[in-house]
């Protein structure tokens, strides 16, 4: 496992609520440059709420977020990209009349560099960033081993493979930080192997925030691990800290014994 004293990603002091149901109490998490942070804690602990914050699709009454030290403020799911931040959600998100190259393109135009004017009108400079992108999209299919699907329509490929585009589109935008909700869900154990492998061979390009319930996969491919429960963190340091803290034990099993 690597680690880095670094922190890209602050979480400090979040509290989210929804009427009066407090869905996050002052959570707290630090994600340090070059490794894969987990998040876990059982359902309805805060999880998605935590990324939702992190994105700007939930705004936190209280606490802050910060990146690379600088406080993030207003921010918008559209504005993600240009801070350097790429998500993947569980439904995939993959728009099913594009096909997989198409799909992975939608996630490299926040690299475009020609305006939209220029790509109407055939510039070239336009031609030249769309085939600049085009090699960067093929190259993400490649490295995840998906070429061979480039010209499919993702409703009929295999569930893993859409898990793969997905994380494609996400990794074609080389970002900063790679937030990933439930990657190893409806996979086999062969391809969360293969998952692990790959996120680990990724922390010396971006940083990775996941949320995931393969506990198994977790403590073998995070550096560190925060939990939730209630919308509090009961439990934060790595794997096998994590593993061993009684209130984990508690939250996951009804029991420390």
């Amino acid at each position: 496992m690597r680690a880095s004293s670094a922190r890209l990603l602050g979480v400090e002091g979040v509290t989210v609520r929804f009427g009066g149901v407090t869905a996050l109490d002052g959570v707290s998490l630090d994600v340090a440059a070059g490794t894969v942070h987990g998040v876990i804690g059982p359902n309805g602990a805060g999880k998605t709420t935590l990324f939702n914050v992190v994105c700007g699709f939930v705004p936190a009454a209280e606490g802050a977020v910060m990146l690379r030290d600088k406080r993030l403020r207003r921010t918008r799911p559209h504005d993600l990209a240009g801070l350097g931040i790429a998500r993947t959600v569980q439904g995939l998100g993959l728009f099913g009349g594009l096909t997989v190259l198409e799909n992975v393109l939608v996630g490299a135009r926040g690299h475009q560099r020609s305006s939209a004017l220029g790509a109407l009108l055939g510039l070239p400079g336009s031609a030249r960033d769309e085939r600049r992108l085009a090699e960067r999209a093929e190259a993400v299919l490649a490295e995840l081993d998906i070429a061979r699907w480039r010209g499919a329509l993702p409703g009929v490929l295999p569930h893993g493979v859409r898990k793969r585009v997905a994380l494609a589109r996400a990794l074609v935008a080389e970002p900063e930080l790679l937030m990933l909700d439930e990657p190893a869900a409806g996979l086999s154990e062969v391809e969360i192997e293969d998952l692990v492998a790959l996120l680990r061979g990724l922390t010396d390009r971006t940083s990775v925030l996941l949320v995931e319930h393969h506990m198994d996969m977790v403590m073998r491919v995070c550096d560190h691990i925060t939990v939730l429960d209630f919308g509090r963190v009961i439990a934060d340091g790595p794997p096998a800290v994590v593993r061993a803290d009684p209130a984990v034990l508690t939250a996951y099993l009804g029991t420390a014994g």
